[in-house]
Parts: C-alpha cells; structure tokens; sequence
C-alpha cells in the first residue's frame, strides 16, 4: 500500500518509528516531513499529506503530534479526507469499517509505540464495510464538505 507520512516536531520520533514498521512490513512510504525535532507549524505537514491523500497519489495517510487533534483538525479542512484521531485498536476498526477513515492521526504523547504498532496495523488491514448505511453517511460528509452533488455527478465516492 502506498502510505504518506507527515508530523510535527513533536511527532517526529514515532512518525520515525512507523515508518521503519510500515517499510519492513512491505508498504510505499513517502514522507512529507518534518525531518528533525526542530520546532514547526503541524498545519503545514498535515496539509501536504492529506493533499497527497485527497489526490489519490496515495490510498492513505499518517499525521503525528503530541495529541494528534491539531493534524486531524488541519487534515479535515481538505476536501475528500476523513481524518480520524485514534487512541487505541478497537476505533482503529471502527474508523476504517465504518468511516472509511484515509487518514490516521496519531498523538506521539499518549500512544506508546507497541500500540501505535498494532494501530496502525488494525487500520491498514480492516477493510471498509461497504454496507449502505456507512455508504450514505459518509456521502452526507462529502456533500457537507462539497466533494459530492446530491445526484452523485461531480465527483465518485471514494
């Protein structure tokens, strides 16, 4: 799977050590900063990766701060994200099952790295359940949001 990265300063050391998990695990990494744990803005990181996102150069997304709220919060202003702030493994589940969540915001000071590890691992592998109620929600979001007409013409649900 092709994956895009992007932290702050403050998530660059778990953003670092994902990275490592997601390559050994076989996936398509790029990272879009930041590069050192030199202080920085998270919108500008957040923002580069969801447009990556949103653009279909890759089928998802990993954004990392201290608590991950201001990358979720910078990565839903851009059209045809759904960043989801997770804490734990069972809403890792739910935000891909439910929400078809292609973005995942992770908070570098309350989620240790074994359980970002395993996180990140019950996003990647749960698939969206494609059921029509979950369907039609997130078509609401999309409508919300711009990214879909209410006869579906502008832009396919993705």
């Amino acid at each position: 799977m092709k994956i895009a990265l992007g932290a702050d300063h403050r998530g660059f050391e778990l953003k670092e050590k994902i990275k490592f998990f997601l390559i050994k695990a076989g996936h398509q990494v790029k990272d879009f900063g930041c590069f050192s744990q030199q202080s920085c803005d998270y919108p500008d990181f957040a923002l580069l990766t969801a447009e990556a996102v949103s653009n279909h150069e890759y089928e998802r997304g990993i954004l990392f701060c201290a608590t991950g709220v201001g990358m979720s919060i910078a990565a839903n202003k851009v059209r045809g994200i759904r960043a989801a702030l997770v804490y734990d493994e069972q809403i890792a589940f739910l935000v891909r099952k439910h929400n078809r969540a292609n973005i995942l915001c992770l908070g570098s000071e309350i989620v240790d790295r074994n359980k970002a590890n395993q996180i990140v691992e019950n996003w990647l592998i749960t698939p969206f359940s494609n059921e029509e109620r979950h369907i039609c929600r997130i078509e609401k979001i999309m409508r919300i949001e711009g990214a879909l007409r209410k006869n579906n013409t502008e832009e396919k649900f993705v």
